[in-house]
């Protein structure tokens, strides 16, 4: 069975592509459009990655993976990889980021081979 993948994105356009990217490689991806669906989701289902855009609505991509890292705690959830993706990157919130000790930080536009090498490398899959 592939591994749980949770894509945090407000562009359905985004989300659906990449959805439809990682189940070509045997992952299975659900969509959450706003940081606050992606809390209910991680509550009922097991990730493995995360993957989410910084800036949304009400809640911003950073801000959902403290949050999502607190409910870890709560529900003790051993941590997972946490990859943050921006069409809007700026010092702030690499910054943030950073702090954050995340995954990956990876600036759109972005091919799908960079995209899938970083999923790879942090779920600990070989890559060609």
């Amino acid at each position: 069975m592939g591994k749980n993948v949770l894509i945090i994105d407000d562009e359905k356009l985004v989300t659906k592509s990449l959805q439809k990217l990682l189940a070509r490689e045997g992952y299975n991806a659900v969509i959450a459009t706003s940081g606050r669906e992606a809390i209910e989701k991680f509550k009922n289902s097991d990730f493995d990655l995360i993957v989410s855009d910084v800036r949304m609505p009400g809640m911003d991509g950073i801000e959902t993976v403290e949050k999502i890292r607190e409910l870890q705690k709560e529900l003790n959830k051993d941590p997972i990889p946490e990859i943050i993706i921006t069409g809007f990157a700026n010092e702030e919130s690499y910054n943030r980021a950073l702090k954050l000790k995340v995954a990956d930080y990876i600036f759109k536009p972005f091919d799908s081979k960079q995209f899938l090498d970083a999923i790879k490398r942090n779920l600990h899959v070989e890559t060609e």
